[in-house]
C-alpha cells in the first residue's frame, strides 16, 4: 500500500502474517480476497491513508494496511474504469 498512488486502484490477494483479530476487523470491513479499491488520499505526512472501497471510504494506518497483499492495477486499466 506504500507504493500506491494517489487515485491508483488495486485488488486485495490475501494477507501476510498479522494479529488474528486484526485480520478478522479486516475481513469485517469487506477487504476481502478480491475486493478492488482505489486510494483516495494520504494524510499530509503519509499515515493515514484513505480507500474507496465498495462505494465508502475507509482510513487505515499504514501498519495496519502492510497486513494486506495487493496487486496493484495498471495505470491505463484503472484510467478506463
Amino acid at each position: 500500500m506504500r507504493d500506491l498512488l494517489v487515485g491508483e486502484q488495486a485488488t486485495v490477494v490475501g494477507y501476510r502474517p498479522c494479529d488474528d483479530e486484526y485480520r478478522r476487523r479486516l475481513l469485517d470491513m469487506g477487504l476481502v480476497k478480491g475486493a478492488e479499491f482505489r486510494l483516495v488520499r494520504r494524510a499530509p505526512l503519509g499515515d493515514p491513508v484513505e480507500i474507496d472501497l465498495r462505494g465508502y471510504r475507509l482510513s487505515l494506518r499504514q501498519d495496519e494496511a502492510a497486513c494486506l497483499c495487493i496487486h496493484r492495477h495498471p495505470l491505463d486499466e484503472a484510467a478506463g474504469r
